[in-house]
């Protein structure tokens, strides 16, 4: 089955955001989180379910017949080529696999699988060095510069997302996080000027850096062991209290309040912080983090659901809700 389908460089195929019901096509995409379910009837075996992606989106898939058989060759997150049909289940669309195989990575431009930020790099880059040569203080600047003067590090930071999932999800995310937050910062610091503007500026640059280590990225973004281990509160706390180890004379009091930045800024418990927000700083930094990150996660929510034409998105398990996108249902009824 799997050899049947051409194998030289073709087109991409339709994007996820223009699949239509109905719409019957052949196209590649990165195939995420494959797995078999069994059938209600067990004489049936197993059928395959995962999800298609590609830069635009991500839209459900089965393939209800020889999913076993292509398992294992597509597990792990592998790029597929399809041929299928879009279909409408309990109001959502989905696709029904008739046939696939594994992509080589020759046939695929990765620009087409993988979404990016749509700021501008070099500017969001040039913008936060500026704030790392303000930094006056020289144990923070020192501790800052461990990390964001190292070519490999940097490499890193600006290809990126900073969530797999939940917030600026897609490639240039981290860096676009940062940038964002430091934007959001300065008014709140001309505002508050009992603010330790160093120790705040510390705290974004480095509150996630941690995910660098939580995170696998390439066609999709995953987590590493280490990550789904530790998670990256606490890879992030391990990385800064080792740099802060290795420069001398660095002050405890200052090294506790910049770790305390680290362990809080998910603010509560619940969302996996061993410790809420204890000083000013954390607790600008915590409501900082969460207002970008939920803003950006509502904008790309709304952004993808009304390029489709559609008044509302689909049900958000984390937001536990549906978005209105601004578009008038009543109108599209009557068109």
């Amino acid at each position: 089955m799997a050899s049947n389908l051409e194998t030289s460089k073709p087109d991409k195929g339709p994007y996820v955001k223009d699949l239509r019901e109905g719409m019957e096509f052949i196209g590649y995409f990165v195939g995420r989180n494959p797995r078999l379910d069994p059938f209600r009837d067990p004489g049936r075996g197993m059928y395959l379910r995962m999800q298609l992606v590609d830069r635009t989106g991500f839209i459900e898939a089965r393939m209800w017949e020889e999913g076993d058989q292509i398992f294992e060759e597509i597990n792990g997150g592998r790029l597929v080529k399809v041929e299928g049909v879009v279909e409408r289940f309990r109001e959502e669309l989905q696709v029904n696999i008739r046939r696939m195989r594994a992509a080589r990575e020759e046939e695929v431009d990765l620009a087409e699988m993988t979404r990016t930020t749509e700021r501008d790099i070099d500017e969001m880059w040039e913008m936060v060095l500026e704030v790392i040569n303000n930094i006056t203080d020289p144990n923070l600047s020192a501790l800052v510069r461990h990390f964001y003067a190292d070519p490999e590090w940097i490499a890193q930071v600006l290809k990126a997302p900073s969530a797999r999932r939940v917030h600026h999800a897609y490639s240039g995310g981290f860096l676009e996080h940062v940038y964002e937050l430091i934007l959001l910062a300065r008014p709140l610091l001309d505002l508050y000027p009992e603010l330790d503007r160093d120790l705040l500026i510390t705290g974004i640059l480095l509150h996630d850096i941690g995910k660098m280590l939580e995170l696998s990225w390439g066609y999709d973004t995953d987590y590493t062991d280490e990550g789904r281990l530790l998670g990256h509160i606490v890879l992030g706390e391990r990385e800064v209290s080792m740099a802060i180890e290795g420069i001398v004379g660095f002050p405890t009091r200052l090294a506790l309040e910049v770790v305390h930045l680290v362990i809080s800024h998910h603010g509560t418990y619940e969302w996996g912080s061993p410790r809420r927000p204890k000083t000013l700083e954390a607790a600008a930094l915590h409501y900082l983090d969460n207002l970008d990150a939920q803003v950006n996660r509502f904008a790309t929510l709304l952004a993808d659901t009304k390029q489709n034409g559609h008044p509302w998105t689909s049900y958000d398990q984390l937001l536990r809700r549906s978005l209105y996108t601004g578009i008038d249902s009543t109108s599209l009824e009557l068109n």
